[in-house]
């Protein structure tokens, strides 16, 4: 079996995508549901300004990352895959977050090798770094810009990410969809191997 660097997400990959809307729907006096959530910057979906949504953030981040929820199966799919392969999370989270992201980690004993913050949505030169394998996202625009660098990407579906995928990424549903195609990944040299869609 081949030892993969496998890189992941956190925000809407590992954590519930719409966590967030409550509190948003609170603090701005919105009515929006997941359902509504059709684009990945949430101050479109809230229908406020950038800089209204900013200020948000800063006062209530590190609430929200602290309160997230962990996606069904994510836990026990990293225990598994962590046995046999490193696990690396990128996000692009700012430094000022690291505190907070340790902290959920740990509560939630999920198992990593390194932690990233990168406070950008650009990804590529870390992925490069980590000579990554596969990369697990919730972002189009990140899976689209991994995958036109040579990255094979999985896209982890959200009501946020429906545009038409490039061969290589792949749409999963869930964890164990994930663990599913990893799995089938490490059977096959990475030349030979074609993700099925």
């Amino acid at each position: 079996m081949k030892k993969l660097n496998l890189c992941i997400d956190i925000d809407g990959t590992i954590t519930e995508a719409y966590d967030w809307i409550p509190r948003a729907n609170s603090y701005f006096n919105t009515n929006i549901t997941a359902m509504d959530v059709k684009v990945y910057d949430i101050h479109q979906n809230l229908g406020v300004e950038r800089k209204a949504y900013d200020e948000f953030y800063r006062s209530y981040g590190e609430i929200l990352h602290d309160e997230v929820t962990i996606r069904a199966g994510a836990k026990e799919v990293l225990d598994e895959l962590a046995k046999d392969h490193q696990i690396h999370f990128v996000t692009a989270r700012e430094e000022r977050m690291r505190d907070v992201t340790n902290k959920w980690l740990k509560r939630h004993l999920i198992p990593l090798n390194t932690l990233s913050l990168l406070g950008s949505h650009n990804k590529i030169g870390k992925a490069i770094e980590l000579s990554c394998d596969i990369f697990i996202e919730d972002r189009y625009e990140n899976a689209i810009q991994l995958a036109s660098s040579g990255f094979q990407v999985l896209l982890i579906n959200c009501y946020y990410n429906q545009e038409p995928l490039p061969p290589q990424v792949t749409r999963v549903n869930n964890w164990f969809e994930i663990k599913n195609v990893i799995e089938e990944y490490t059977q096959y040299p990475i030349s030979q191997f074609k993700i099925a869609t």
